[in-house]
């Protein structure tokens, strides 16, 4: 998904989290080094107060734009949207659960 909202321009970190539903700050974090070690995306930071960073695709990132679109033809094709617009269930506290008969 990251790689998807970065075909469209260059993005901070704070758009690419707004974009993509349930993202935590340090999966996304995670997932941008990895794209970054990969060579798929380059991280830019100006050296402004506050720091600002930019993450933007590299020629061998844009190179997947024809993958990247036939996966989310297939995604709008088979996946149901509303699936992602709700918040993750959440497992229920101790003072939920019933205590059972031993």
């Amino acid at each position: 998904m990251v790689l998807y909202h970065l075909l469209e321009r260059t993005h901070r970190f704070s758009e690419i989290r707004r974009r993509i539903p349930n993202v935590t700050q340090r999966m996304l974090t995670n997932q941008l080094r990895e794209l970054e070690a990969d060579g798929m995306i380059l991280r830019t930071v100006y050296a402004e107060v506050p720091p600002k960073v930019e993450y933007s695709l590299t020629a061998r990132g844009r190179s997947l734009e024809p993958v990247i679109a036939a996966l989310k033809s297939w995604a709008d094709a088979h996946i149901d949207p509303a699936a992602f617009s709700q918040p993750p269930a959440r497992p229920p506290s101790p003072a939920e659960i019933e205590p059972t008969a031993a």
